[in-house]
C-alpha cells in the first residue's frame, strides 16, 4: 500500500472517531479509490496502552468503509473498556492492520503448528464449535511469544482451554498484516 494511502486512512479512522461524536459522517471523498473488500483491524492506544481493538477478518466491505466501522467500533464497541471521550482523543494512537485473506494451516498433527507458524508475520484465527478468536500478528512480537505461547493465548481470547488448539476439530487459519500506525 502506498504512503499516502496509509495517511489517508489513519486519517480517516480518526475522523470516524471524531466525527460520530458529533452526529455526522465521515468525509469519505478522498477514500474512495480504497474500495477493494479486505479484512482490517483498527487498534487504539492510549499512553502506550491497549485502548480498544476492533475489526473484520475476512474481507467483507471496502477497505475505506471498513475502516469507518472499526475504528468506530474500537472507540464505542469494544466491550474490554468503556466508551471513548472526545478528550481522550487527544491521547489516542491509532493504529491499522489491513489482512491478508485468512488461511488454514493444514496439518496432521498438532505438533506440526510450530513449522507452519512464523512470529511476527503470521497473526492467527481458531474457530470452533464453543467460539473464535483472533490475535494480530504484532501481538506475538510485541509479548516475545514462542508458537506455544501464541497458541495458547489464541484459545484463551476465543474462551477455549489452552490447549484447544491441539484438538482437530478446532482449525486454526494464519494471516498476515500490512501494519501502520500514527507517529
Amino acid at each position: 500500500m502506498h504512503e499516502e494511502d496509509k495517511q489517508v486512512l489513519l486519517k480517516l479512522a480518526r475522523d470516524s472517531i471524531e466525527s460520530y461524536f458529533k452526529r455526522q459522517d465521515s468525509d469519505i471523498n478522498n477514500v474512495l479509490h480504497l474500495n477493494k473488500e479486505q479484512g482490517v483491524f483498527v487498534t487504539l492506544h492510549k499512553n502506550g496502552q491497549l485502548r480498544g481493538c476492533i475489526g473484520f477478518p475476512e474481507p467483507v466491505m471496502p477497505l475505506y468503509k471498513a475502516v469507518i466501522e472499526a475504528a468506530r467500533n474500537a472507540a464505542f464497541n469494544d466491550p474490554r473498556f468503556p466508551f471513548v471521550t472526545i478528550d481522550e482523543m487527544r491521547t489516542i494512537s491509532i493504529e491499522i492492520s489491513v489482512l491478508t485473506v485468512p488461511k488454514l494451516i493444514k496439518i496432521e498433527d498438532s505438533e506440526e503448528y510450530k513449522n507452519h507458524i512464523k512470529i511476527g508475520d503470521d497473526g492467527l484465527i481458531i474457530r470452533s464449535s464453543h467460539g473464535s478468536g483472533l490475535l494480530l500478528p504484532q501481538v506475538a512480537s510485541e509479548n516475545s511469544f514462542t508458537v506455544t505461547q501464541f497458541l495458547n493465548c489464541l484459545c484463551q481470547k476465543a474462551g477455549l482451554s489452552f490447549s484447544a488448539w491441539q484438538n482437530p476439530e478446532n482449525h486454526i487459519f494464519k494471516f498476515q498484516a500490512e501494519i501502520f500506525s500514527e507517529e
